[in-house]
């Protein structure tokens, strides 16, 4: 039975039969028994299904990743440690020293430290384009050996949505798959796959945790991207591995090449497993997805109506404003909501931002966003605090950004604390 998104949270994934926990097992051990060489000999040899080392596979994710693939309506999926092991993971499964592959430039810095710096040190190499840009102008930045196209559904810390749709066109016409980091959304208010996407990736951490208490990453495979069409240019898919005896992984798994592949090839060789304990976490979290994503929103947006009326504020970015650039594509892939994180401007700069942030009592000054807990940042003040203001215009930081996310507390006591501190700060 195909269950609503609702019913997904809480049912799929583990399902327990008689005398079974009824709640997800933690298998806190490293390692499995079997009673025979043989037996462990086909699991190394990927000719059984089964577990041998925690580094690869653990029952307890294993169970966690199928209701995040159950709620994203993939195929296949895997846990990572962090969100950041889950972009590098979704990427350098397709991806190898002297390839190309493009990306938003508004995406997470952490991310773009990532593609530009650490994997370029590698020997991929990535080009960063305005998302705003038409199919024609998109197509001019495509190379020969270009890999993949990737985005995130709303942009970390603009929140701008992005345009899954022409992005899953522009890569599928130049027979690439699109990479979609779906974190700030999560599947409750859009599900990529849906409009084209090929893989989805998460940092767990966020709103899917929810409480703070775990770092992970997710990937999830549609299963609709056609490796063989396109065999030439994914040849670690559609040629033999001779680390597993010459398997060839679309030959042998199907839909599920993609993270088979990254299972036991990335993650043997790489670790960045997420730990039983943390996926546990995850699945709690992931039981009340749903009904924290509504109010989430819904309170952001009240909050972000009461920021753009306040008249110490200097301008709001919240994509279900109507004054804000994405909100046609905010109705068309998120009519239910987008998330609970937004930014804006006081009246006054830096020094203003700061007084502001310190005179908060119920919102938290943390590096941390998308939490049950209201928090904020100032980029100037903490991430970004070496540069000039000049120097924080050329990055696309505005001096006075301040990055707040809606927690779950009552709005109306949110935008109290708001309130109390425009007050201090005169």
């Amino acid at each position: 039975m195909d269950y609503h998104i609702d019913t997904k949270c809480i049912q799929e994934g583990y399902k327990p039969t008689k005398g079974e926990p009824r709640e997800v097992p933690i298998i806190q051990s490293t390692t499995f028994k079997y009673d025979t060489s043989e037996e462990m000999g086909k699991l190394f040899d990927l000719e059984a299904t089964g577990y041998f080392y925690t580094r690869l596979q653990n029952p307890t994710n294993d169970y966690v990743a199928e209701k995040i693939n159950a709620l994203e309506g993939g195929a296949a999926a895997m846990l990572t440690s962090s969100g950041q092991a889950a972009n590098f993971f979704a990427l350098f499964n397709i991806c190898e020293s002297g390839d190309h592959f493009i990306a938003s430039s508004s995406i997470y810095g952490g991310t773009y430290n990532l593609f530009n710096i650490t994997m370029k040190k590698m020997g991929i190499d990535c080009t960063f384009v305005d998302q705003e840009l038409s199919l024609e102008e998109l197509a001019k930045f495509v190379k020969p050996n270009t890999k993949a196209v990737f985005g995130e559904t709303i942009t970390n810390p603009t929140v701008n949505v992005l345009d899954i749709e022409k992005f899953a066109t522009f890569a599928h016409d130049h027979g690439i798959p699109l990479i979609i980091d779906n974190t700030f959304a999560t599947p409750i208010n859009c599900r990529p796959f849906e409009w084209g996407a090929d893989i989805v990736t998460h940092s767990t951490t966020k709103y899917m945790d929810g409480h703070g208490a775990a770092v992970g990453g997710a990937i999830v495979d549609s299963g609709n991207f056609d490796w063989e069409k396109n065999r030439d240019k994914f040849p670690g898919l559609t040629t033999p591995d001779e680390s597993y005896h010459g398997i060839t992984y679309t030959e042998k798994f199907g839909k599920g090449a993609y993270i088979t592949k990254a299972t036991v090839q990335l993650m043997r060789d790489l670790g960045s497993i997420q730990s039983p304990q943390h996926a546990f976490y995850l699945s709690l979290g992931l039981e009340s997805l749903h009904l924290r994503m509504k109010r989430h929103t819904e309170s952001a947006l009240k909050v972000a109506k009461y920021l753009e009326s306040h008249e110490e504020v200097a301008w709001v970015n919240f994509p279900e404003l109507e004054s804000h650039p994405s909100n046609e594509l905010a109705k068309k892939y998120c009519p239910q909501g987008t998330c609970g994180v937004l930014n804006f401007g006081i009246k006054g700069g830096r020094e203003r931002s700061i007084k502001f942030m310190d005179s908060l009592k119920l919102a938290s000054i943390a590096t941390h966003v998308a939490d049950a807990k209201t928090c904020l940042l100032h980029p100037a003040s903490h991430t970004h605090r070496q540069l000039s203001d000049e120097q924080l215009e050329e990055a696309g930081v505005r001096p006075d950004l301040i990055r707040f996310s809606v927690g779950l507390e009552d709005p109306e006591d949110i935008i109290a604390d708001l309130e109390q501190a425009f007050k201090e700060i005169g």
